[in-house]
């Protein structure tokens, strides 16, 4: 096989920048596990001021940062309401069973990602009834990857922490909040701001090297960060990558956050190019539930879901020839490919996927 020219499997793929290698080789460290870095200590708080909660912690990866979530919320058989496509519930290998002993409630959610009120409601357990798990937590997955990485609302958020019991915490798998924030117009805070906890990744869109955020209150955090160790999770002269999280947090020309509307802008230039294409048809399931043609208007951050006529052996064949021109596709979940515009794709490259495209389409017709 060639090597990869075009990378759109997804946006973790993303290098540094020239100002994150910059600032991670000059990175003032000390022992975070002891709370002595200072570099580590300054992203914490650059990521409390962004989500407008008491504090912060910086975690290796955000299935790490979910998983001490959950931790810090739900007590040993707990019970977590979450979307059924959701990344914590799919993509994490278990670990809110295997490590957390929390049991999971899903709820489908629409085409907008979003969990209806009602279904989550009803999915609240009745604390006094002692054959069920107590319910614990609810999450809310923002960017909902599967509904081609909708952004969830502050309005969402508003009415479905209204309708839920006070004492019922929400989180946020906020993997892509910044892409959400940058789609919707508004500061994370606000998309926050009915939320108890977040996490949010700094390796995706924001482009460096390693690393997440989980936020909340100051005594949310204190538990997170004693799950953190639990799980071994404690790092020690951590701002060397904390370093690369704070210029991708940064506001002036070397941070990454505003840039992610580059990313949006491609995204949608692809979605209508592969609509266009005899072949290309909707991807189904929660990204687009009506079947038929790709609908390029439900493409609103760095996602493009869509499928191959004729089945899984044509998108496998489609996904090869693809790989054969030197560009990297997903084969997603529930027949669809995935394709994630990021840092590392701009708008020539977007031209030569479109082409690479039409002729994998004919090869496998």
């Amino acid at each position: 096989m060639p090597p990869i020219r075009v990378d759109l499997r997804s946006d973790t793929v993303t290098r540094p920048t020239p100002a994150m290698r910059a600032a991670m080789a000059a990175a003032v460290v000390g022992d975070d596990v002891y709370g002595e870095d200072p570099t580590v200590n300054a992203l914490e708080a650059r990521a409390s001021a962004l989500s407008g909660k008491e504090a912060a912690l910086f975690v290796a990866s955000g299935s790490m940062g979910n998983l001490v979530s959950v931790l810090a919320h739900v007590p040993r058989g707990g019970e977590v309401i979450l979307p059924s496509e959701t990344h914590i519930l799919n993509d994490e290998a278990g670990s809110y069973s295997v490590v957390a002993s929390a049991a999971v409630h899903p709820v489908v959610e629409n085409a907008r990602g979003e969990m209806p009120i009602e279904a989550v409601l009803d999915a609240i357990q009745d604390p006094y009834d002692s054959h069920s798990a107590l319910t614990s937590l609810v999450v809310v997955e923002n960017c909902h990857a599967h509904s081609m990485s909708r952004p969830i609302t502050a309005e969402y958020l508003r009415a479905l922490r209204a309708a839920v019991p006070s004492h019922l915490p929400i989180h946020v798998d906020g993997a892509r909040l910044f892409n959400a924030s940058v789609a919707l117009g508004l500061p994370v805070a606000a998309l926050l701001a009915d939320a108890d906890s977040a996490m949010f990744c700094l390796s995706k869109g924001l482009a460096a090297p390693v690393g997440s955020m989980v936020v909340g209150s100051a005594a949310f955090i204190d538990r997170a960060r004693r799950a953190r160790k639990l799980i071994g999770g404690g790092m020690r002269q951590a701002g060397v990558i904390a370093a690369a999280g704070l210029v991708a947090l940064g506001d002036d020309e070397f941070g990454t956050v505003a840039r992610l509307a580059d990313d949006h802008r491609r995204a949608r230039t692809l979605a209508d190019g592969l609509a266009a294409q005899a072949g290309v048809v909707s991807p189904g399931g929660c990204a687009q539930p009506t079947g038929g043609l790709l609908d390029p208007a439900r493409v609103m951050t760095n996602f493009v879901l869509y499928a191959i006529e004729g089945g899984d052996s044509r998108r496998a064949a489609y996904v090869q020839q693809m790989r054969a021109q030197g560009v990297a596709v997903m084969a997603y979940n529930h027949g669809q490919v995935r394709a994630v515009t990021h840092l590392g794709v701009d708008d020539a490259d977007v031209d030569a996927v479109l082409a690479a495209s039409e002729r994998a389409l004919a090869v496998t017709s």
